[in-house]
């Protein structure tokens, strides 16, 4: 209860994490069946990134500021397949600052509605009281969103599968608790036992390499199929107690999915890394070589 997104908006995980938030979605438009979004741990929506508790930390200065100036123009130049992988992103970030400049920065919930299509659905559950009540008031009467006031791991049995039969789920949780990489593993698979052809997203912090390295042991050794990773690391993986780095699991990720995210973090690495000792990696940990 004590998370709160508002101080880390737009860091360097953000900027990794929601690039391939958007990759995914794009793939799923793809096919005109609609789909359904479930975002877990979905914050506030949407994050200001002049208020007090950015300016804080300025977290975001070494994530998306290292894409984009205060006034929203290029930070840098932008390779052609880079640019391409990034584009649904940026589009976002785009949209959520009309003016030009950067000043908002649009968490999952924000960025997902905005790249749905009218036949799509986001369910968004958040369970801080304050954050969820802001969550709401940005999608009051919007008929495509669900903002729902729930323990986002309650929300995994409750809300899979959506009726739709055809979407993602977005699992993001704050790491708090030092058994969260349990908690993820043990929820998701009696998710995926419920909808095993669901798109599943699972985000985690490259901090304690053990419990990292235990995590992907779990997947691998689960007997469930077409397990993608993908890393991000800003200096050296194993430096103790220092949030080192960014790291997806993607169940049932789209066809070819692993050459575009490997096209995305070569490029993103030398632009978001601190030290000569970033780096990133994509790999299959179970299922497709």
């Amino acid at each position: 209860m004590n998370y709160r997104h508002a101080y880390h908006a737009g860091n360097f995980a953000d900027v990794v994490k929601h690039a391939i938030l958007a990759l995914l979605l794009e793939h799923l438009k793809a096919k005109d069946k609609p789909f359904r979004v479930i975002d877990t741990h979905a914050g506030m929506g949407l994050y200001d990134l002049t208020a007090t508790e950015a300016g804080k930390t300025g977290e975001w200065q070494g994530g998306i500021g290292k894409l984009l100036r205060s006034d929203g123009k290029p930070a840098i130049d932008l390779s052609r397949k880079l640019a391409e992988a990034l584009a649904p992103y940026l589009a976002t970030i785009a949209a959520a600052n009309p003016n030009g400049k950067l000043k908002h920065y649009p968490g999952s919930p924000w960025l997902v509605r905005h790249l749905l299509r009218e036949t799509d659905r986001l369910t968004a559950v958040e369970m801080h009281p304050a954050d969820h009540a802001t969550l709401a008031a940005l999608f009051a009467g919007d008929i495509q969103v669900k903002a729902i006031e729930l323990d986002g791991w309650l929300a995994l049995g409750s809300f899979v599968p959506p009726k739709e039969r055809r979407g993602l789920v977005l699992i993001d949780p704050p790491f708090e608790q030092p058994d969260e990489f349990k908690t993820m593993f043990e929820r998701f698979e009696k998710a995926y036992q419920r909808w095993p052809t669901g798109i599943y997203a699972l985000w985690y912090p490259i901090k304690d390499i053990g419990a990292v390295s235990n995590f992907h042991k779990r997947l691998a050794e689960s007997g469930i199929t077409k397990i993608l990773g993908a890393e991000l690391w800003v200096r050296e993986r194993t430096t103790p107690d220092t949030f080192n780095g960014t790291g997806i699991v993607i169940c049932n990720p789209p066809w070819q999915l692993d050459r575009t995210l490997d096209t995305l973090l070569t490029g993103l690495a030398p632009i978001l890394g601190e030290t000569d000792k970033a780096g990133r990696r994509v790999w299959w940990i179970r299922g497709e070589t």
